[in-house]
């Protein structure tokens, strides 16, 4: 049986990864922060008690920042697969805190690949780039594209990026990058704009709020289904030989197109609820994030299945159903805001 070490494996693509994994028939082992509240929402489904003979599901505490925690952890667990996802990976967020995002995003990705150095563990391993490092690039972007990054986020993956290939020449790892667009799903972190708009528009269809305020409309995003795209991370590690690969749907979508087509499907004029909040502008914005993943096509047999209608039918879906638990609680007396987990 096959060992796979996910870390990010409470958030969305984690949790995606974790399913896809476990149907394969992987003992899959995660990596969480400790808190003083529970984050596993996403993973709840399949996790079972450690001490379940059954159970191929197992959770460990640990931090990006500590690299003596990822070296012992490697040595523990010693997996043949490492999917390195954890990040701070808001970009508004990394303007805001640019050092944290650095030190977790940027150099979280350098311990984990000196943890796998210094213990010899035979894993393959695949980081999470991201689509963001193309920035200001004009579009379509493919792997040979010059990396423009426009946050401190960015930056923070262009780094790990290059020395993930630092790490496979010199010690020769197999290590590959997964240069993924923008890709989400009902488990999207309600910060993010589609799962903003989704929850907000749901909402309003049901009276449970009056505006959504949102930043720039017109920035353009090629937008995929995180399910999709958790398979092309297992396929890199499947090859023969480490490489980079862009991973997309090769369509584009504004943010207003994203909003109007949520707020359509709900019989609502979106015009008479969003709002524009100029805090929600970046410093820098990417105007234009549009993918060429023909290589992936091609070398990895790999494609989206998800298309973009299915994909915000879905989060109106799984949206529309959580915001009618909450109505049904407010007009029980309860309040969402203060019992947060009655909504969940």
């Amino acid at each position: 049986m096959k060992k796979a070490f996910i870390t990010g494996i409470t958030g969305q693509d984690g949790s995606y990864l974790a399913e896809f994994l476990l149907g394969k028939g992987y003992e899959v082992h995660g990596l969480i922060r400790r808190s003083s509240t529970f984050n596993t929402d996403r993973i709840d489904h399949l996790y079972k008690d450690f001490h379940d003979p059954q159970a191929r599901l197992y959770l460990h505490y640990g931090d990006l920042s500590v690299s003596g925690q990822l070296t012992d952890m490697l040595y523990d667990i010693s997996p043949d697969e490492i999917y390195h996802l954890g990040a701070q990976s808001h970009v508004r967020v990394s303007f805001d805190m640019p050092e944290y995002t650095g030190d977790v995003t940027g150099l979280g990705t350098l311990r984990l690949l000196e943890a796998i150095r210094k213990t010899g563990v035979k894993a393959r391993f695949y980081q999470a780039s991201s689509s963001e490092m193309f920035g200001a690039a004009p579009p379509p972007q493919h792997e040979g594209t010059l990396f423009q990054p426009q946050s401190p986020y960015a930056a923070a993956k262009v780094y790990a990026y290059y020395v993930v290939r630092n790490y496979r020449d010199a010690y020769k790892l197999f290590a590959c990058n997964g240069i993924l667009f923008n890709h989400e799903s009902p488990r999207r972190g309600e910060t993010f704009v589609t799962r903003k708009i989704t929850r907000g528009a749901t909402q309003i269809k049901l009276g449970l709020r009056d505006k959504l305020y949102l930043g720039n409309l017109e920035a353009k995003r090629d937008w995929g289904f995180a399910g999709d795209y958790v398979e092309a991370m297992w396929l890199m590690l499947q090859q023969d030989k480490p490489d980079d690969y862009v991973i997309a749907t090769g369509e584009t979508h504004s943010v207003r197109e994203f909003a109007e087509k949520v707020f359509q499907k709900l019989d609502l004029d979106y015009h008479q609820y969003v709002e524009i909040d100029p805090r929600y502008f970046r410093p820098t914005e990417v105007d234009v994030l549009l993918g060429d993943s023909s290589k992936a096509r091609r070398l990895l047999n790999w494609k989206p299945r998800v298309s973009f209608d299915e994909l915000v039918e879905m989060m109106i879906a799984a949206d529309l159903e959580l915001a009618q638990r909450e109505k049904t609680l407010t007009d029980a007396g309860y309040s969402c805001n203060l019992n947060p987990h009655l909504c969940i």
